[in-house]
């Protein structure tokens, strides 16, 4: 696990790692063109954002959801030799059940 607290409405996401093989049985080389990952797990959760007055709003993802997200939304960051997307809940498209 990370030891990072995201702030406001930030999420930290761990991108999941899609196969190298096609569905025919084709084996992709590192060096194939790949696309961005879309679905990640959320492994921290900032406590929401605030309003002007004060109030929090709540964050409706948790630790542990499995989320598709915006294609070009979150940025990259690494973390102790591991890689991790940020993004803000709005970046999040849905909850994958």
């Amino acid at each position: 696990m990370i030891n990072l607290k995201p702030l406001s409405n930030h999420i930290f996401l761990e991108p999941l790692v899609e196969d190298k093989k096609t569905k025919s049985g084709i084996v992709l080389p590192d060096t194939a063109e790949k696309e961005k990952p879309m679905v990640g797990t959320v492994v921290a959760v900032g406590p929401g954002k605030t309003k002007e007055n004060g109030e929090i709003i709540a964050m409706t993802v948790k630790i542990g959801d499995k989320v598709l997200f915006k294609k070009y939304g979150p940025d990259e960051i690494e973390v102790d030799g591991k890689k991790y997307l940020v993004a803000e809940e709005t970046d999040i498209l849905a909850i994958i059940e």
